[in-house]
């Protein structure tokens, strides 16, 4: 079993930082303290963008991330060769490994001064590391003969120097080719397996923040997010606007000198119709910036807007120089950079290749990558009723970009559309459903005048009803057009639940509706409930609560271990608070005999093994618990959110337990991170749902 592995590209621009995101993803999954390590970087100094990249998307340590610049390298060859710099690299190397647990080394970027002999660099290097090599060939402009031929050498080399070859990827493969090229890989014999990739625009596209930082730009509109739009095409601003619009394209760039206030304020015009194209942004050139007025109207577009000091030609001929790569401020290009890698590589066959110890430790990292990995094995179509908030909207487009989910939003199409300029999100691929004026607001009405007749609604109040687009969502969900509903970012918790009450209910064997948190800690993950939705449980609630987070638990690989929690562990209290605990524990114990069970146990006894053993000798819960059940909402919200700040943990949740179909809640101050998470949590719960 290795705890290292060399990841190296046998050409220049073979887009070796696609694999390494998709490597990661699958380590971060499964190793606590993982590293990563670059042999040598362009510099100056320690700046290295695909060192940023992994590091800041993976939240991996940025210490003995690297040994030499090419600068420095250049010291340590002499008349006998590189053997002084392979011996320099090494030492660092072996410093690394001795911080992590795993360490994915990154080879170099074929900019030297020789890249001619990179490959046979990496490959020595690797070779001395004892790394397996992944091997990234670039397959750009290439056709099926010429792959396997470049294949065939790179490795080869490879194979000569001592290197063992783990696997390669083919990288950049016209799309049009792909499944020739794949058919054909499949049907050679190779040393070790072989995948392709699609070639991908968008990952060599540049976005607006590059422009601006190519450009030496200053950005007069656009927040940081409408800056990592990705420029599509470029339309030169010199005619009237009616002469302009024609040329539009959704993503196109517009350069025009900085007094054609006309052609700065028509593009923005078109960002926010329905019915034009959406431009990336207007570059204004010459030096000029626009008076207040107009600068007043393109901010209000959310349209990116940079003014640059030369002239319209010049600044065209400058942008032709400029290449786009993948930062870390890169959602949409990361997004579709591990979307695209997990549709191309058998991510289990690598895995075992790179032969993983199951890891005894999870990690918040690793619980949410795990996550991300479930929810995408079997894509469900998830509704989002708040079409319009930036975080759901960016949350939205990570998620289907990297092929995790599929996903409806509801509301005014063209406040969407504005909000997602604003927001600098794309929204191909999501279906945009105005509960207003859908022809199933109709339909929905009906379906809910029935559900509800005992209540006295009629089929015109239900009409109105099914315009509030929580309850439009869930008649979606109920009817089964999609598999769940992530709410509550604008919304109250009430107003995301209530609906999901009268309409789906509950499963036939749960009296309630609760909730439970994830709790990733440093090393592992616990769930916590309920701590959002049921104030005061009586003993039959309670143990309906802890039977349904022993599920919760389950679905998301969390061996479940009920400790009912109170003032007093055992025998040893009393009081009517503890003895609703001691009543729902018998209840758990009667209706499921196979759960692990403690109660009534105190928080110590139940985390702590020695207090566990000391205080409940002889049960296995004791010390060891992960499913921590509180006696009633205040405790155990209040213990959550301590947790939560104090451990440090991540709190994932609140996760709605005991409905038919999944609709979660989420907090108003959510980050997108969280959505990410409950969406994927929520597929994942659909998936339960359906047996699949």
């Amino acid at each position: 079993m290795s705890d290292s592995l060399y990841l190296t590209s046998t050409t220049i621009r073979a887009g070796k930082a696609v694999v390494a995101l998709g490597t990661l993803e699958i380590l971060a999954r499964q190793v606590g303290r993982l590293g990563v390590f670059r042999p040598i970087i362009a510099g100056p100094g320690t700046d290295d963008a695909l060192i940023t990249l992994l590091t800041d998307r993976y939240q991996l340590p940025v210490e003995a991330t690297h040994a030499l610049t090419y600068a420095q390298a250049g010291a340590f060859m002499d008349e006998s060769g590189d053997a002084r710099l392979v011996a320099h690299v090494m030492d660092a190397f072996i410093h690394a490994k001795e911080q992590y647990d795993f360490v994915l080394v990154v080879g170099s970027d074929f900019t030297g001064p020789s890249p001619s002999t990179e490959l046979a660099l990496n490959g020595r290097l690797a070779a001395n590391m004892g790394s397996p090599v992944l091997a990234v060939v670039n397959g750009y402009e290439l056709d099926e003969a010429s792959i396997s031929n470049a294949i065939d050498s790179s490795t080869g080399q490879l194979s000569r120097l001592g290197a063992s070859l783990l696997a390669t990827v083919v990288n950049r493969v016209d799309p049009d080719r792909i499944d020739t090229v794949r058919e054909r890989l499949a049907h050679e014999p190779h040393r070790a397996p072989v995948y392709a990739l699609r070639d991908l625009p968008v990952l060599s596209a540049l976005t607006l923040e590059e422009v601006a930082d190519g450009l030496g730009g200053e950005v007069l509109s656009g927040t940081a997010e409408s800056l990592q739009r990705e420029v599509e095409d470029y339309v030169a601003g010199s005619g009237h606007l009616q002469t302009l619009l024609p040329s539009l394209s959704d993503g196109a760039l517009v350069i025009t000198s900085g007094d054609r206030a006309d052609i700065a304020v028509g593009t923005a015009a078109s960002a926010l119709s329905r019915d034009m194209p959406t431009p990336s942004g207007v570059v204004l050139t010459c030096g000029h910036r626009p008076d207040p007025m107009t600068r007043t109207l393109l901010e209000a577009s959310g349209l990116p807007v940079i003014a640059v000091e030369p002239d319209t030609y010049r600044t065209l001929h400058a942008l032709e120089g400029l290449r786009g790569e993948i930062r870390a401020t890169s959602r949409r290009k990361i997004a579709a950079a591990l979307g695209e890698f997990n549709a191309g590589v058998d991510v289990e066959e690598l895995s075992s290749l790179i032969r993983l110890s199951h890891p005894e430790a999870v990690t918040p990292l690793m619980f949410s990558f795990g996550l991300l990995d479930r929810a995408r094995a079997n894509r469900q179509r998830i509704v989002l009723p708040e079409g319009t908030d930036d975080r759901i909207l960016q949350a939205a487009e990570e998620l289907v970009q990297a092929n995790v989910v599929d996903i409806v939003l509801l509301g005014d199409p063209q406040a969407i559309q504005a909000s997602a300029v604003a927001s600098g999100v794309d929204l191909t691929g999501m279906e945009i459903i105005d509960p207003v004026t859908s022809p199933l607001r109709q339909e929905f009405a009906s379906a809910y005048a029935d559900l509800r007749a005992h209540k006295g609604v009629t089929l015109e109040a239900a009409f109105d009803t099914m315009a509030d687009v929580s309850y439009f969502g869930t008649m979606l969900v109920h009817t089964g057009r999609v598999d769940g509903m992530v709410s509550g970012a604008a919304h109250t918790t009430a107003h995301t639940i209530r609906p999901a009450l009268e309409i789906i209910r509950t499963t036939p064997e749960a009296s309630l509706v609760s909730s439970s948190f994830l709790m990733c800690l440093p090393d592992r993950v616990l769930v916590f409930a309920d701590c959002a939705v049921v104030p005061d449980p009586t003993a039959e609630q309670l143990a309906d609560i802890a039977i349904g987070s022993a599920e919760t638990a389950r679905a998301f690989g969390v061996d479940p271990r009920v400790a009912m929690l109170s003032y007093s562990t055992g025998a040893s209290g009393s009081g009517s608070d503890v003895e609703k605990v001691r009543a729902a524990t018998a209840l758990v114990a009667e209706r499921r005999p196979d759960l692990p069970l403690a109660g009534p146990i105190q928080y110590d006894a139940a985390m702590d093994e020695a207090v566990g053993a000391a205080k409940m000798p002889g049960n296995a819960v004791a010390g060891h618990a992960t499913v921590l059940i509180f006696p009633d909402l205040n405790t155990g919200n209040t213990t959550y959110k301590a947790v939560q700040r104090s451990a440090p943990a991540v709190a994932v949740g609140p996760v709605l337990q005991g409905l038919r179909k999944p609709v979660n809640d989420l907090s108003r101050g959510c980050t997108v991170p969280d959505i990410v998470n409950t969406i994927a949590i929520t597929a994942v719960q659909a998936q339960q749902a359906s047996g699949s």
